[in-house]
């Protein structure tokens, strides 16, 4: 059986899509298969001086992307997407290799400041990479296409995520190698995923020369010159503000029930290895179902369906969990709802989101949708770590909270949804 013929059972494939479609998934394969090698050592330094300092690191994520986002437009403005695209992403890999040399040669690896300033512009390279992959996705796919085919190459960040956690647990475990045992320093990572970026570089060589992406800046379909366009974009356009409201909402009721998860876990598993099996067991069942979801399902869900139903789907079953969680706090109850919500987040509300972006021109794709995604999403981020102290300064129960903003959050997609429809 050819490739062809294989992938035409698992994804609603047209000729001619074959090869864009792979290296697309590639693409997103290499993307997140480098930074999961990575998050590991950021969550580490993260709660290395006490998981109380996490919100502040937040907020000094919120910060930096507040600072990032007007350089990346003032580079979109001045060149073409084949030349900008791979650009962002060598400056990263010049950014690992700083981090990688600081840590190895600063006394004591640079202290705690080198350790938070790693955070943070890891919080923040995480988010502009994909974004400028799903950039780079809703321009040359159309959004028929998107319907179809998202869902599968977001199969290619999914398999990127499990397997480059699996190496970093390995490597930093230690593995045998014959007679010898040996264990890798986490900071080596940081080389690894220079060649990982180095090789989404070339996938974006290859996916211009497929779609014949011009060497000109401004050009047809290129961003224009004005650097702030972006923003004054999303000031005018109820579009982009309920794209922003949605992402914001998602974010913050995310943020909420990732805090409902840990209290659970710890009243409910003594010691530190039965907690951690518990998270393990719920990571584990989140892939799996969006795996599967991925492969068979969100195409279909999406043209079947059509993007407003489908924006609505994690919203309503937001608005059921929370209220169930409200009413029977228990390690089952969340873990379903864990697993549910983050697995129908990755394997259709994500696809389904990226798609909104393929109507709109280039100012909005590459100048507008990375500052939602970096700085609405990490201020999303940021509100709900913080929104518990003012709730309990009220009196009020996260757990109603949590409801208010899923039925906030809800009104958002549907009004998102009639929109949409009029800019398809």
């Amino acid at each position: 059986m050819t490739p062809t013929r294989l992938l035409r059972r698992l994804v609603l494939l047209d000729e001619g899509e074959t090869q864009a479609l792979l290296w697309s998934t590639l693409y997103f394969f290499l993307l997140l298969f480098g930074f999961y090698l990575l998050r590991p050592v950021r969550e580490a330094i993260g709660i290395a001086r006490g998981a109380d300092k996490l919100p502040w690191l937040m907020t000094g994520t919120l910060i930096a992307m507040a600072l990032a986002n007007p350089a990346f437009a003032t580079l979109v403005s001045r060149l073409p997407r084949r030349r900008f695209i791979p650009l962002v992403y060598r400056f990263f890999a010049l950014n690992m290799l700083a981090f990688f040399l600081a840590f190895r040669f600063l006394p004591h690896r640079g202290g705690a400041a080198l350790g938070y300033a790693f955070y943070i512009w890891l919080s923040v390279f995480n988010l502009f990479v994909v974004s400028v992959f799903w950039g780079l996705m809703s321009d040359v796919w159309s959004e028929v296409q998107g319907k179809r085919l998202f869902g599968f190459i977001a199969t290619g960040g999914t398999l990127g995520a499990i397997v480059g956690a699996a190496l970093t647990g390995a490597l930093t475990k230690g593995f045998a190698l014959g007679a010898l045992r040996l264990k890798v320093d986490p900071l080596s990572l940081l080389l690894l995923s220079m060649l990982t970026l180095e090789l989404a570089v070339l996938c974006v060589k290859r996916l211009a020369a497929i779609f014949q992406l011009g060497d000109r800046a401004h050009g047809v379909r290129e961003p224009g010159p004005g650097p702030l366009e972006g923003l004054r974009l999303i000031a005018k356009s109820r579009y982009l503000q309920l794209i922003c409201a949605y992402m914001l909402l998602f974010t913050i009721t995310s943020t909420f029930l990732y805090l409902q998860q840990g209290a659970i876990v710890e009243r409910t598993f003594s010691g530190t290895a039965a907690r951690t099996a518990a998270f393990a067991r719920l990571d584990l069942w989140v892939n799996v179902l969006t795996l599967v979801t991925q492969v068979f399902l969100t195409g279909r869900l999406l043209t079947g369906l059509g993007i407003p139903v489908v924006l609505s789907i994690l919203p309503v079953l937001s608005l059921v969990g929370f209220g169930a969680l409200w009413i029977w706090p228990t390690f089952g109850v969340m873990a379903i709802f864990q697993v549910l919500r983050r697995g129908l987040h990755y394997a259709v509300d994500r696809p389904a989101r990226e798609i909104l972006y393929i109507p709109l021109g280039a100012e909005e794709r590459y100048k507008s949708k990375p500052f939602i995604d970096t700085f609405i999403y990490r201020g999303g981020d940021l509100l709900g770590v913080w929104a518990p102290t003012a709730f309990a300064a009220l009196a009020i129960p996260v757990g109603l909270a949590a409801v208010g903003c899923s039925g906030l959050w809800l009104g958002s997609s549907l009004a998102l949804g009639r929109q949409a429809r009029k800019a398809g």
